[in-house]
This record gives structure tokens, C-alpha cells and sequence, in this order.
């Protein structure tokens, strides 16, 4: 169980799909794409010699474009199902404690839905 909580802990959500990227990169001229790491992009623009990463402005249209990926809905998702039992059981047991831990849960969730910029 640590184990797995270490491991989300450590990779954060993929907020692009690989295949998003690799289209723009080839609509635009851009080659060599290398994935740093998650969501951290770099490839060659047009006629340059030195990899640059792709553009904020680029990724968040790219984001806007084509929504969430799947991690995403399912981490969604996830919240709102862990939400509706925690009230149901809220309302059976007369105790507020699974709705406070479902609200921690759906904090945590919320805070990897955020799509930090790489620089």
C-alpha cells in the first residue's frame, strides 16, 4: 500500500497526451521531440540547431483543443463517486468523517487536475 501512495506521489498526472504533442510537432515543422519528463516537452523548431521546449501558449491550446486524457476522467470520475458514498454513508452513520475524508480526497484531486506550467 506505501508503495503505491509513493509511486502517485511521484508522477504527477499526465495533463497531454503524448499523441497531441508529436501531431502539433508535425503540423509546425517541429522535430526530434524528447519528453524530459511528464508534461515537460522539448523538441527543434524550424531551422534551429538547439532543442527548445514547446511553448506554454502552445500547450495550454493543445490542452484546450482536446480536453482532458484519461487520467484525468478518471481521477474525476473517482471524485465524484467517492463523493456520492461518502455522503450516502455521512447520512447512514450519522457521522460526519466520510465526508471530511472525501473532501481531503477530492483536495488531492483537484491539486493534480492543475496544470502547472513547466517554467
Amino acid at each position: 500500500m506505501l508503495k503505491n501512495l509513493n509511486r502517485i506521489a511521484n508522477n504527477p498526472m499526465k495533463h497531454y497526451k503524448d499523441e497531441w504533442i508529436v501531431q502539433w510537432c508535425q503540423d509546425n515543422g517541429w522535430t526530434d521531440l524528447y519528453i524530459e519528463r511528464c508534461n515537460n516537452f522539448w523538441a527543434f523548431p524550424p531551422g534551429a540547431v538547439m532543442p527548445e521546449p514547446i511553448p506554454t501558449k502552445v500547450l495550454r491550446t493543445i490542452k484546450a483543443e482536446n480536453g482532458l486524457t484519461c487520467e484525468e476522467r478518471i481521477w474525476s470520475i473517482a471524485a465524484v463517486i467517492a463523493t456520492m458514498i461518502a455522503a450516502g454513508v455521512t447520512y447512514w452513520l450519522r457521522c460526519p468523517i466520510p465526508m471530511v475524508a472525501a473532501f481531503a480526497f477530492n483536495a488531492v484531486t483537484v491539486a493534480q487536475l492543475e496544470v502547472e506550467d513547466a517554467y
